[in-house]
């Protein structure tokens, strides 16, 4: 059963509002997204790329900057090694366009998840060598290959690192022992003594970050940086960052220019998903676009998105974007099977009693376990991870809840594990088959989530009676665009709810359309997504019912009308 919780925090929602010129409600969801001094405030309605800190601030900047200053002076030959889902994609693509701008002699290697599996592998060391690479740069990855840089360093190899990725430890006697690969320089916000005061940024732009120093240092025009926000915006929704800060500007900047994308790849992208004449939001990055990038990585090759965004011919361009479209129809037959096999298995097995559900999966495509274990978590809101048998063994991907950081649970079972890494809510790892049922037991048996953490939350923004929305009040809520991770979309309640008119329509039956009035007499029409004719059933009958919802302008047949968009009910 969900529980409905109202979000208290408290501020001069009325001295707020007058001094930035915005509804009372408007500065309440600023605040509820814990936005409170004056600067930040103003930064958040109309911060832009002026407002972004210095990547000189990042630790190392200035080291890696002069190695690849000395590195292209001598034309020797730079690799970029990469990661297969969409983060690696874009930072492998933002490192290629930017070194090869200033004159860099760079070639590229993303991973192929099956063969080579994450990050750099010894075998991928060797084969730089033989090609006569004299440095390798990482991006999204390299943090905790300590050993691999090591043998790259041995073979008279430089190696910057550029990740974003949870700095490996290890708890040593109650104590916490970081370690840190031997590259001769590392780009990583989340080192302790890193002074750049963003640190929940994605691969992508801290890639973006090093371009950016480097421009500066060439004497490059800060206008041809244009041509990378939108795939700072694609990376960090991809890759579901915070869109808070230097997150959230940089996606509205990247979003506001998508539409009108020179990238011939992107542009083949929107519109073979039929986006040419809309708005671009997040959501169609974080649920159309980016999974298609994310497609080829999954089940062919990420060599596919990267020659996407590379294409400079309109034909090959338009081939590339209709084939990872295609592969991402598959992925979704392929996710939906996984999932309701996984469900199963909770369903009828003792996986149903755990905390925290570790779910085998032997034949699923290793591709998908990350996605069907995010459905799992949605579904139980319990951390969740899904393990497949691969070609060297058992590997997994989890997704989290809040109050339970995967990273530093998978710290505690290190042992049992041949690789890991990842963040508080989301982790990869890698494993032998004999240790999966004690990885199980031990997560469990570690694990001291409550009930009370287990049951689902409804946070609601503002209680507010319909029959306050207005126009005027529904573009200021734009303002808060782009919503995502770390700044939602608001959610607004309201209790007593005469339910006048209801009926089921779409070819799926999965769309309810309700005429509602509240107290005050306000009709209101509403509509809810989902299982809709049970929504129905709920209410038929009903003297009132209690909604969360989110208001919108309806536009049908050329007419402009105000509706909510019903989210939970009771």
């Amino acid at each position: 059963m969900e529980k409905w919780v109202v979000t208290a925090k408290r501020a001069d929602f009325q001295a707020i509002g007058e001094k930035f010129h915005i509804d009372p409600v408007i500065a309440r969801l600023i605040r509820n997204r814990d936005v409170t001094d004056e600067s930040k405030i103003r930064e958040y309605l109309t911060g832009t790329i002026e407002d972004l800190p210095s990547p000189w601030l990042m630790k190392d900047m200035r080291k890696a900057v002069d190695i690849l200053k000395e590195k292209i002076s001598a034309q020797a030959k730079i690799r970029i090694i990469g990661d297969y889902d969409i983060d690696g994609v874009t930072s492998t693509y933002v490192l290629l366009k930017g070194l090869t701008r200033i004159g860099g002699k760079v070639d590229t290697y993303i991973p192929d998840r099956v063969a080579d599996g994450y990050g750099i592998h010894e075998h991928l060391i060797n084969r730089a060598e033989e090609d006569g690479i004299d440095t390798i740069v990482t991006c999204d990855n390299g943090i905790a290959a300590a050993a691999e840089i090591d043998m790259a360093r041995k073979k008279n190899m430089t190696v910057i690192v550029t990740d974003h990725h949870e700095i490996p430890y290890r708890e040593i006697n109650g104590t916490r022992q970081v370690f840190l690969p031997p590259a001769n320089a590392i780009l990583n916000p989340k080192q302790s003594d890193c002074d750049y005061p963003e640190k929940g940024l994605c691969g992508a732009v801290v890639a973006f970050k090093l371009i950016i120093a480097l421009y500066e240092e060439y004497g490059i025009s800060r206008k041809e940086l244009e041509d990378y926000y939108e795939l700072a915006a694609i990376a960090t929704v991809g890759d579901v960052m915070d869109l808070q800060g230097e997150n959230r500007i940089l996606v509205k900047e990247g979003l506001r220019r998508l539409k009108d994308t020179e990238n011939i790849g992107l542009r083949e992208l929107i519109r073979a998903n039929g986006l040419e004449d809309m708005k671009i939001t997040s959501y169609h990055v974080g649920f159309v676009l980016g999974p298609c990038i994310n497609a080829s990585g999954r089940l062919d090759t990420a060599a596919r998105s990267l020659a996407l965004l590379n294409a400079k011919d309109r034909e090959k361009a338009a081939r590339l974007a209709g084939d990872l479209t295609a592969l991402n129809q598959s992925r979704k037959a392929l996710t939906e099977k996984g999932k309701e096999e996984a469900i199963q298995m909770v369903e009828t097995t003792s996986l149903g009693q755990d905390r925290v559900l570790v779910i085998f999966l032997p034949d699923c495509h290793e591709s998908i376990a990350g996605i069907i274990a995010g459905r799992i978590r949605e579904k139980y809101h319990r951390p969740s991870i899904v393990l497949t048998r691969g070609e060297t063994g058992i590997k997994g991907s989890g997704r989290s809840i809040e109050g339970y950081s995967m990273f530093e649970e998978l710290v505690k079972c290190a042992d049992l594990m041949t690789q890991f890494g990842g963040h508080p809510m989301a982790a990869g790892l890698s494993m032998e088959e004999k240790n999966v049922e004690e990885f199980r037991r031990r997560l469990n048996e570690n694990c001291t989530l409550t009930e009370e953490d287990l049951r689902p939350k409804v946070i609601i923004d503002v209680p507010m009676p319909v029959s306050y929305i207005t126009r005027e009040l529904i573009e200021q809520i734009s303002l808060l665009e782009p919503f995502g991770k770390g700044n939602t979309k608001p959610v607004f309640a309201q209790k007593g709810l005469r339910v006048l008119e209801s009926r089921v329509f779409g070819k799926n039956r999965n769309v309810a359309k309700v005429k509602l009035m509240d107290p005050s007499g306000t009709v209101m029409d509403g509509v809810y997504f989902g299982e809709a004719e049970e929504f129905v059933r709920f209410i038929d009958g009903k003297d009132s019912i209690s909604v969360t919802y989110y208001p919108e302008i309806n536009i049908f047949r050329g007419r402009e009308s105000i509706q909510i968009v019903i989210q939970n009910y009771c």
